[in-house]
């Protein structure tokens, strides 16, 4: 499936159609559901959470328009693919997980995998991870009640923020500019993901 989901999307970018094909996304979910990984829908990866569909790893990655060299933190390391995907264009990636059991089993699983370029936060990623601020590139993998202050300010002049925001069921796409203390947003469609839970976020 994941082949199939360019011409629809309208994505036109070969790096990232040779980074998401060199994924074995199928590592990345419980072995009992590994014949379901390559077709377009989210799968359960345990603790209340899941790992997206292909198609919007794949639009959320285009429209992120990450740089090579960029500077880049993922809130929600969750199952670690998106992880995957992100790590081939950046020499460090910042990834923060609340939950431990996930961080920590995504952790082991890219390390098996060759990718050495991953930090690990256990924590609130509503928060952010300041200490290593700015980003050139925040990517957000949970819903939000909105565009968080925090990431917000860890966001590098000329970053760029994809977040998905709106209520605990559904959310719009968001795509956060910054041009000096300016935040350009732009609707980027649609989307339903688990609630980014946090001071910043929702309540569990």
């Amino acid at each position: 499936m994941v082949n199939g989901i360019w011409n629809r999307l309208g994505i036109v970018n070969e790096e990232l159609k040779a980074v998401m094909l060199a994924v074995p996304r199928h590592l990345f979910v419980d072995s009992a559901l590994a014949a379901q990984a390559y077709t377009d829908k989210s799968l359960p990866i345990g603790a209340e959470q899941t790992i997206s569909q292909p198609s919007m790893v794949a639009m959320m990655t285009n429209a992120l328009a990450p740089n090579k060299g960029d500077k880049i933190l993922e809130i929600g390391t969750g199952s670690g693919y998106q992880t995957a995907i992100l790590a081939g264009y950046t020499p460090r990636l910042y990834t923060v997980e609340r939950v431990a059991a996930l961080s920590k089993r995504a952790q082991g699983l890219l390390e098996q995998l060759g990718y050495r370029n991953v930090i690990y936060k256990i924590g609130d990623g509503s928060l952010g991870w300041e200490s290593w601020a700015p980003y050139d590139r925040i990517i957000v993998t949970a819903g939000a009640p909105a565009v968080t202050a925090k990431l917000k300010q860890q966001l590098a002049d000329g970053g760029r923020m994809i977040i998905p925001c709106g209520d605990r069921e559904t959310q719009q796409l968001l795509c956060v500019d910054r041009s000096g203390d300016q935040f350009r947003e732009t609707e980027l469609g649609d989307c339903r993901f688990v609630p980014l839970l946090g001071k910043e976020g929702w309540e569990k």
